[in-house]
């Protein structure tokens, strides 16, 4: 069996850090990525099987401010090239709102963790995830 490998896409990198070694010790391959442009080039050039995306991002400030990014617009924007159309999501949000499970709901998330996460049911949902996709 292959290690899967899981895309990370959160902008604070202590969240990245301690969800690689999470997902490392429970024999994935983790990849990370700190904004929606490393998403996309993570996703062509790393092919991952499962994507977990923060719903929260700063302003890019450093490029003049540009879009206004958050995880749904980052999924919207995977969603549109080929690499990920099948690649399924799972979101993960400091945020409890009721809108956030709708707009999760509507774009087909396998998922929603709320930070802080637990850890074994988060990788208790990837791995059912995973083995349902591969059973489809």
């Amino acid at each position: 069996m292959t290690c899967k490998r899981i895309l990370i896409v959160d902008d604070n990198p202590v969240i990245l850090k301690a969800l690689s070694f999470k997902l490392s010790a429970a024999g994935f391959d983790a990849i990370t990525a700190e904004d929606g442009a490393e998403a996309v080039s993570a996703v062509r050039s790393q092919a991952p099987d499962l994507i977990l995306v923060d719903i929260s991002f700063p302003p890019d400030v450093a490029n003049g401010g540009g879009v206004a990014w958050d995880g749904f617009l980052i999924i919207d924007w995977l969603r549109r090239f080929g690499e990920a159309t099948a690649i399924p999501f799972i979101v993960i949000t400091g945020g409890h709102s009721a809108d956030c499970e709708k707009r999760a709901r509507a774009v087909g998330a396998a998922g929603l963790f709320y930070k802080p996460l637990d850890y074994a049911e988060l990788i208790g949902a990837i791995r059912q995830t995973l083995d349902s996709k591969v059973a489809a």
